[in-house]
C-alpha cells in the first residue's frame, strides 16, 4: 500500500478519536477519563501517521514521547510538541482502568487542547494530508 494512503488511514482513525473526545465533552456530567484517552489515542494515531508516510511500521507503543523521537529523526520541529505528548501520554493506559486516577475538567480541556495542538502541528507539517 502506498505511504500516503496509509498514512491517511491513520489519520482517518486519528480523526475519529479526536471527533469522539470533542462530542462527548458536551456531555453533562463529561466522562473526563474516556476523553482524555481518546485524546491520548488521537494524538499517537496521528504520530504514527506520521512515521508511516516516512515509510515506517510504527511501533506498537501507545508512549508519545518515544514515538515523537522517532518522528524528530525526519524533522526537528517535533520537539516543538514535547510537552503536548507529555502531558498525553499518561492518558493512553490509565484511565482505561479503575486504578485511582483522579482527573478533573481542567485536565479533559487540557488534553483536547494538546490533542489539537499535536493535530494541527502534522497537518501543517505534512499539507498532503489535509482534508480537501
Amino acid at each position: 500500500m502506498d505511504d500516503i494512503i496509509q498514512a491517511k488511514e491513520w489519520q482517518r482513525f486519528a480523526e475519529m478519536d479526536l471527533d469522539s473526545a470533542i462530542h462527548l465533552s458536551s456531555m453533562h456530567p463529561a466522562p473526563v477519563e474516556i476523553i482524555c484517552y481518546h485524546c491520548q489515542q488521537s494524538a499517537e494515531k496521528f504520530l504514527k501517521a506520521y512515521l508511516v508516510l516516512k515509510g515506517i511500521d510504527p511501533p506498537r507503543i501507545h508512549d508519545l514521547d518515544e514515538l515523537r523521537k522517532a518522528c524528530l529523526r525526519y524533522a526537528s520541529a517535533f520537539s516543538g510538541i514535547a510537552d503536548s505528548c507529555s502531558d498525553l501520554t499518561a492518558y493512553g493506559v490509565q484511565p482505561r482502568y479503575p486504578l485511582g486516577l483522579v482527573l478533573e475538567e481542567q485536565d479533559m480541556k487540557r488534553a483536547l487542547d494538546n490533542a489539537q495542538s499535536v493535530r494541527e502541528f502534522i497537518l501543517t507539517l505534512v499539507p498532503e494530508m489535509k482534508r480537501p
